[in-house]
């Protein structure tokens, strides 16, 4: 098991800094050069769904980790495997989480340059740290690891 403060997945970055600089910078773009994508009624509607089911996500995640006196960032050493609440249904129920609240702020700001935007942060999400992540668990747990991965989807 990972007990060893040094032994961790090698994530520097905090992951919602990874989602919020993109965000904020289609944001910025958006104020400047406005692009809706899709009619008003539906932007809100789809945004008020995507925003309050990652908020309740992410709370079933932070509650889950606590639970398991798991931590929460990504730089600590973690001793112990997490399966259950969220985890469940999927390995990355905190980035699901934070795409969909992304995904809802930008719909109910009907910008289409935090849309554009997205790709490349699930891009960086899931190459730098999802991928360091699951090499870190698969080191740390070795086949405990592996079966849960073999059963749970990554994202859902």
């Amino acid at each position: 098991m990972a007990n060893d403060e040094r032994d961790n997945p090698g994530i520097k970055v905090p992951t919602p800094l990874i989602y919020m600089v993109p965000l904020v910078s289609g944001l910025l773009l958006d104020r400047r050069f406005h692009v809706p994508f899709l009619l008003p009624a539906v932007a809100r509607s789809l945004g008020w769904v995507l925003l309050g089911g990652g908020m309740v996500l992410i709370g079933w995640f932070y509650r889950t980790m606590l639970s398991a006196d798991a931590p929460i960032r990504c730089d600590k050493p973690v001793t112990r495997l997490t399966t259950d609440g969220p985890f469940r249904y999927s390995r990355n129920p905190a980035y699901l989480s934070l795409a969909m609240i992304y995904l809802g702020i930008a719909f109910l700001r009907n910008t289409l340059w935090a849309i554009l935007l997205l790709p490349a942060v699930l891009y960086v999400i899931q190459r730098e740290v999802i991928g360091r992540e699951e090499r870190y668990l698969e080191r740390a747990f070795g086949e405990e690891y592996l079966n849960y991965k073999a059963s749970v989807r990554r994202w859902v």
